[in-house]
């Protein structure tokens, strides 16, 4: 008689998962299977070890969601959330994933507003995606006014869904290139995880090439197009001694301090993520 405890289908699906080339199949088995049973991963291994089995359509619909994960859909968007530092996001098709790097990229906006002088600081998040830097902007600093603008129809209704409610910050639908003009010169920070991706460097993970959108991937010829971009409106917007931080790739650091010292920037600095890649780079409006 074949097993049908939970460990053996966890097992078995970790087993699928791994062959499918997927990263951590072991924490992608128990998530999937915690998010069919209403779980988290932990009562997952409690349920393990206690011997549990799940019902034939639990069973069932765990192989399903098992099936999607080895296609490489992302996992974020089987379980149609992504944690990102104390919150969870709804994700899926059409906004870009969010990522851990990104927690350290926002970081350096939360310490800057929580050192502004000003009794509301003003943070702008250009290009937010799924919200998740405004609104960690806005939760971490409550005295803040956060302001956010996305421009892709797909994200934008994530972003809104999962910054609805949120007295202090302003989401808006429009192009990074022109939000709010209103604004110039009063920002202490203005922070973007804009697409850096060199037209040509098609990404080998299958979960980004095949679901995350183009628009939140791909720069231009050399990834910076809009890093170029963020550089102009950064000066626009921040008053001076405001932050600009932008995320890149790991070799862009070099050149994108040297796209922000012509501008005119000072104090360009790069900055590793926890894996110890080159990740975030800052610099100080005159």
């Amino acid at each position: 008689m074949p097993d049908t405890s939970l460990a053996a289908l966890v097992h078995a699906a970790a087993q699928r998962l791994a062959e499918a080339g997927v990263p951590d199949p072991l924490v992608d088995a128990e998530l999937l299977a915690g998010h069919v049973l209403g779980w988290s991963r932990g009562e997952v291994q409690a349920a393990i070890i206690r011997g549990d089995a799940p019902g034939e359509e639990e069973a069932a619909a765990i192989d399903a969601v098992v099936v999607r994960r080895a296609a490489r859909e992302p996992l974020q968007h089987i379980t149609g959330t992504a944690p990102f530092r104390h919150l969870e996001l709804a994700v899926g098709p059409g906004v870009f994933v969010p990522r851990p790097e990104t927690e350290t990229l926002v970081q350096y906006a939360i310490d800057a507003l929580l050192a502004a002088a000003e009794p509301e600081p003003i943070g702008i998040d250009l290009g937010t995606g799924s919200g998740a830097i405004a609104l960690a902007m806005a939760t971490e600093v409550p005295h803040a006014r956060v302001f956010a603008a996305e421009l892709s129809p797909e994200a934008y209704p994530w972003a809104r869904r999962n910054t609805e409610g949120v007295a202090n910050l302003t989401l808006v639908n429009e192009d990074l290139a022109h939000a709010f003009r209103d604004l110039a010169g009063t920002a202490s920070v203005v922070i973007s995880n804009p697409p850096y991706v060199p037209d040509a460097a098609i990404p080998r993970d299958p979960e980004v090439r095949l679901f995350d959108p183009a628009m939140a991937l791909y720069g231009g010829e050399d990834g910076l197009d809009i890093v170029r971009i963020l550089s102009t409106r950064g000066l626009e917007l921040l008053r001076g001694g405001g932050l600009l931080v932008l995320e890149h790739g790991e070799l862009q650091g070099e050149q994108i301090r040297s796209i922000l010292a012509a501008d005119g920037w000072r104090a360009t600095a790069t900055h590793r993520d926890l894996t110890l890649r080159d990740r975030v780079t800052t610099a100080v409006r005159p």
